[in-house]
């Protein structure tokens, strides 16, 4: 997530990358992002809490923690930095992918007390 923050408020050199042209493609990056990374956050919580109950807890916080994030990371790129901008449409796709994400390990672990 350090990197995360690091990469967003930092200005890199267009790399021809934009070339490829996709309609709203950075919306797309920012929802896979926010998607994988709940998955990833929550498989980590579902292996570490394997013995406990609190598993599901800990996956609300992590999600409300991660849609914050995206939130503030957005905030301070309208407020804080020269050449990046903060975007509403950006938050929301980051906000769908913690949503969605969390949607899908509700539904793969439902009724598992852990990782099989």
């Amino acid at each position: 997530m350090v990197f995360v923050t690091f990469s967003s408020l930092s200005s890199f050199e267009d790399d021809g990358l934009s070339s490829f042209n996709i309609p709203n493609g950075d919306k797309i990056v920012h929802f896979v992002f926010y998607f994988v990374a709940t998955i990833l956050g929550s498989l980590y919580l579902v292996h570490r809490d394997f013995k406990k109950q609190n598993t599901r807890k800990s996956r609300t916080i992590l999600a409300f923690s991660l849609i914050i994030f995206g939130i503030i990371i957005e905030v301070i790129q309208e407020k804080m930095t020269a050449n990046r901008s903060g975007e509403l449409l950006d938050a929301l796709a980051n906000s769908a992918g913690v949503i969605l994400g969390f949607l899908f390990i509700l539904a793969r672990f439902h009724g598992q007390r852990g990782l099989k």
